[in-house]
């Protein structure tokens, strides 16, 4: 039944369904990365609330008027309305008063919420007709849904996304330095506006499928997702369209193959799975990378301190500093020092001279600035460099230095 879904294969309505998802997902994935990086990742949790007004107003006009009150292109104006009057608001109150931006996003979100609540009570109670799912906006809702309500998400979320692809410069500069885009004479204000009605555009195509209550998981989860894979704004961008598009195609997948189970909140747990991994899995910026560098930085730490324990003829009570050194063929099994060994461990003590040296030495300031107790002093300065300090310290090492880390006789 899942393969079928996966493959198009469960009926006309569900391919419609999985493939205006998949365009609404990518949209969202790459409109909420430039708010991602614009860190204003909660604008689109109250443009997204100050949609309700908008459709519980647009299906009383189109019900008292006569028409067919459950309209989708009819309720997605409506909402469009109240989305852009609502970030007109915010965008007023944080401008022309002191309330700082976070205040100003509570007070939109709440009362354009609260007064959408109201109207959807009064709606419930008016014996209308036809205002059955109208609730549906809130969670999202694919069941029942029409050839004409499926090609308005589809075309929405493709033109949403055609206007991001081609205004994706200005915006990912105004998103990184706003007062640099500014020096350059873009128009911040004007990108930022721009901005703000691609995220409204998302949020109001993606009522139907995800709601008005999940669709800031949708803008905001693929984004982040996508950061921990690169460190690149356009591949972040890329990335962010990819995770949002296949989350969305594959909770739509599900749903269909399980009908009882919500659209909207389904392609929210799949996003957040793609997040899950990637926060675990992710090569550069994962916890088990973390947890992998911060075991490799350990391993060095007790080789060195091994290594200097060595050369001052100390005794070595650490146990995992015995083992690295046995298994670096650096000492035997009883304790003492290979001929390797000795080697490495007269070198370790030749270096952390050589760095004091040069820590003392306001004529290697830069290479001062990088001494850790790890980093091998052949990596910051040149052969001459260290022939020099070493005849200010006096002696020489037996033998040449080859790379960093080995001393050959």
């Amino acid at each position: 039944m899942l393969l079928d879904a996966l493959l198009l294969q469960l009926g006309y309505n569900a391919t419609l369904v999985a493939i205006g998802a998949a365009l609404l997902g990518t949209a969202a994935g790459i409109t909420g990365t430039f708010l991602f990086l614009r860190k204003r990742a909660l604008v689109s949790d109250a443009v997204s609330h100050a949609t309700l007004p908008g459709v519980c107003i647009a299906f009383l006009l189109m019900a008292f008027l006569g028409g067919d009150g459950r309209n989708l292109a009819g309720l997605l104006l409506g909402s469009a309305v109240s989305a852009g009057l609502g970030l007109w608001c915010m965008n007023w109150l944080t401008r022309n008063t002191r309330l700082a931006e976070d205040a100003a996003i509570g007070a939109v979100l709440s009362v354009f919420f609260g007064f959408g609540m109201v109207l959807l009570t009064v709606i419930q109670t008016l014996g209308v007709g036809r205002q059955a799912g109208l609730e549906g906006f809130l969670l999202g809702s694919t069941a029942g849904m029409l050839y004409s309500d499926a090609l308005v998400i589809a075309a929405g979320g493709a033109v949403t996304l055609l206007l991001v692809l081609l205004t994706r410069r200005p915006m990912t500069l105004v998103a990184f330095d706003p007062e640099y885009a500014a020096a350059r004479g873009l128009p911040v204000e004007r990108i930022d506006l721009l901005m703000m009605g691609l995220v409204m555009a998302v949020t109001v195509v993606g009522l139907k499928i995800v709601g008005l209550i999940l669709i800031v998981a949708l803008l905001i989860i693929p984004a982040v997702t996508a950061r921990f894979w690169t460190e690149r704004s356009d591949q972040v961008v890329l990335l962010a369209g990819l995770f949002g598009g296949v989350a969305a195609y594959i909770g739509a997948a599900l749903s269909a193959a399980a009908p009882n189970l919500p659209t909207g909140p389904i392609i929210v747990l799949v996003s957040f799975a793609f997040f899950a991994l990637s926060l675990f899995l992710a090569p550069n910026r994962g916890v088990l990378a973390a947890v992998l560098r911060h075991l490799r930085f350990q391993r060095r730490v007790h080789l060195r301190q091994g290594l200097l324990a060595l050369a001052q003829g100390q005794a070595i009570y650490e146990g995992l500093t015995l083992r690295l050194l046995r298994r670096a063929g650096l000492v035997r099994a009883d304790g003492v020092a290979t001929t390797r060994g000795r080697a490495r461990a007269a070198k370790a003590l030749r270096d952390e001279k050589r760095w004091e040296v040069v820590r003392a030495d306001m004529a290697h300031e830069a290479a001062a600035a990088l001494y850790d107790g790890l980093r091998d002093i052949e990596t910051v300065l040149t052969q001459d460099q260290i022939l020099d300090i070493d005849r200010r310290i006096g002696g020489r090492i037996d033998g040449r230095i080859d790379g960093p880390g080995e001393v050959l006789s």
